[in-house]
């Protein structure tokens, strides 16, 4: 199988030199490395459309070469899928071994999580895995040490079985590991985060300039079972299966039972007095 490895943190990161490693120890993969040449965390779905990107060749030291863009992590699958590497078709995408979670509501901003969204959008499947610190922090931020060992270990593992996993088309898996020990592997839905942010002045410049600091800490849901959140918090390793379809079934449908066609007749009929009018 062809996989594909970016990031969010850049190509030296070490979550990801982690992974690749790994993933190399497995016969039957052929793995590229295209990532960004420096952090991009929490940009989300973010890409480059003004300007051309750069590409430079990174030598990994072991006989294995890997590509760095001054792109985002979405701009990476685009790069692989549109023929960066000769010769090579992504057909997995694996994004991570990201430096901090990527839970709840934190997945919209997380790039770990848009790039492997963009295999999901280009027919690929995607796995996006990221470790939590030893502070055992529940956002997307990096808290202070790390040990990439586990993560690196299991999601080689996944990515070795995933075509014998039953999962249905366009579905990415969403790997959150814990800072301890794994007590076990829990397939969980995702939780909801509880913000604390204000907003803090923080300093005065000329000119009426000011200094605001928007964000603060985040929690969860304590009473929630069966969460992403609460799976790590119990330190298990929390498996969300994730697709891009955000359609909300139960509004389309409320939607649709509802004569929206009613509201353009009157929208009409003043275009039309108007023009009678000139």
């Amino acid at each position: 199988m062809r996989v594909l490895l970016t990031n969010d943190d850049g190509i030296e990161a070490e979550g990801l030199q982690t992974l690749r490693k790994g993933l190399l120890e497995l016969s039957d993969i052929q793995l590229a490395v295209i990532a960004p040449d420096g952090n991009r965390s929490a940009m989300a779905r973010s890409i480059t459309t003004r300007r051309p990107l750069w590409v430079q060749e990174v030598d990994f030291g072991d006989g294995t070469v890997g590509y760095a863009t001054d792109g985002t992590p979405v701009d990476c699958v685009r790069l692989a899928r549109l023929g960066l590497i000769e010769g090579f078709e992504a057909e997995m995408v694996v994004s991570g071994i990201n430096h901090g979670s990527n839970l709840g509501d934190d997945i919209t901003y997380s790039g770990t999580v848009a790039a492997a969204l963009e295999a999901i959008v280009l027919g690929l499947p995607g796995v996006a895995v990221s470790q939590q610190s030893s502070a055992h922090e529940l956002d997307f931020r990096a808290g202070a040490g790390f040990d990439f060992t586990v993560a690196a270990t299991f999601t080689s593992r996944l990515v070795a079985e995933l075509e014998r996993v039953p999962l249905p088309g366009g579905t990415l898996l969403n790997v959150n590991v814990p800072g301890g020990a794994p007590r076990g592997v829990e397939v969980a839905r995702l939780g909801k985060r509880v913000y604390s942010d204000e907003l803090a002045l923080v300093d005065e410049g000329s000119e009426g300039r000011r200094l605001y600091r928007i964000y603060g800490d985040a929690s969860y849901e304590r009473d929630e079972t069966g969460t992403d959140l609460a799976a790590v918090a119990q330190n298990k390793v929390a498996v969300t299966p994730l697709h891009f379809d955000l359609t909300d079934m139960e509004g389309l449908g409320a939607l649709q039972r509802y004569d929206l066609a009613r509201l353009i007749a009157p929208a009409a009929s003043e275009i039309e007095g108007v023009s009678r009018e000139r």
